[in-house]
């Protein structure tokens, strides 16, 4: 039996899913200890014939499609499948560097009642990742190299795992996440609330190959903050609202901006040659998300009295 199981989500993304398979098979692992389940939504790019192929040589890569409503019941139906006592989250467009497994594994087999999460390095295209797996001095990193522990806050399944007995035991992701954003903090959340502590391993290091537009990343934003409205409901925790933003200042400056379209605009259109300019339009359009959410949630309940 496999001592750990990768759970890869994926929908149409077979351009990055092919390079992402090659690099969990080129694990410093032995086959025997890994097995990679591919949770595909029925995906019509092609994916189940690449899987087809590689499981014809691999029998430890699994393809399991499914009409799954999004990535947490995607992610669930991998954790319902797995059969290695540590399930290991990855997606379709991040690349495992060689020891990414080993890494992950030594910390559970030394410790119990934790998760751990490595470093998951950015980058724009390719080329940009080959750059960046010979260049450790351009990665980047989120947090300091010397941290140890994570709060939920930093819980990103993109390069987490956990065992998959402490998963059921809180009841794995909460499938009502069926939008972007949040179905892995909030796991991360009832993880920490039943005494797993989150270890930080910077060693432990994949490469999350994407490069979002900016309009569309402004409609992840606006689905993420519906997603913090739902994840504030299910746990009506202060902590919820002061790490994710969901302040009286936050809404304050965004009533603010929004009496100022002038300016909104002008940042707008820095919004491709400046970060600031980026990262604030983004945060308003998160904001909003969460404005509207908020909305609904009050009509719901005056329709209800």
């Amino acid at each position: 039996m496999p001592e750990i199981s990768v759970v890869v989500p994926t929908y149409n993304r077979l351009e990055t899913l092919a390079h992402v398979i090659p690099t969990m098979l080129a694990q410093t692992l032995p086959a025997s200890d890994f097995e990679v389940l591919v949770c595909d939504s029925n995906s019509t790019d092609g994916t189940a014939e690449y899987l087809a192929s590689v499981h014809a040589q691999h029998p430890n890569v699994r393809h399991l499609p499914g009409a799954y409503t999004g990535r947490a019941m995607a992610r669930n139906a991998g954790i319902a499948a797995a059969s290695g006592e540590v399930v290991l989250f990855n997606d379709s467009d991040i690349l495992a560097s060689p020891d990414l497994l080993e890494r992950h594994l030594q910390h559970h087999r030394e410790r119990r009642n934790i998760a751990v999460v490595g470093l998951e390095v950015q980058v724009k295209d390719l080329d940009d990742y080959a750059y960046k797996r010979d260049h450790p001095e351009a990665r980047g990193s989120l947090h300091k190299p010397t941290r140890k522990t994570l709060p939920w806050l930093y819980f990103l399944t993109g390069n987490a795992s956990v065992r998959r007995e402490d998963l059921l035991r809180v009841g794995s992701f909460d499938e009502s996440f069926t939008g972007y954003g949040h179905e892995d903090l909030e796991l991360g959340y009832r993880l920490e609330r039943a005494g797993i502590t989150i270890l930080y391993d910077p060693l432990a290091i994949n490469y999350h190959c994407q490069d979002v537009p900016h309009d569309d990343q402004v409609e992840k934003m606006k689905l993420a903050g519906r997603s913090t409205v739902r994840f504030y409901r299910k746990h009506p925790d202060f902590a919820v609202q002061l790490n994710l933003g969901m302040t009286p200042v936050s809404l304050g400056l965004h009533s603010l901006l929004t009496k100022m379209p002038a300016v909104l605009g002008y940042f707008d259109r820095r919004a491709a040659s400046s970060k600031f300019a980026r990262d604030l339009v983004q945060q308003y359009y998160y904001v909003s998300g969460i404005k509207t959410a908020l909305a609904q949630t009050q009509d719901e309940a005056k329709e209800s009295t």
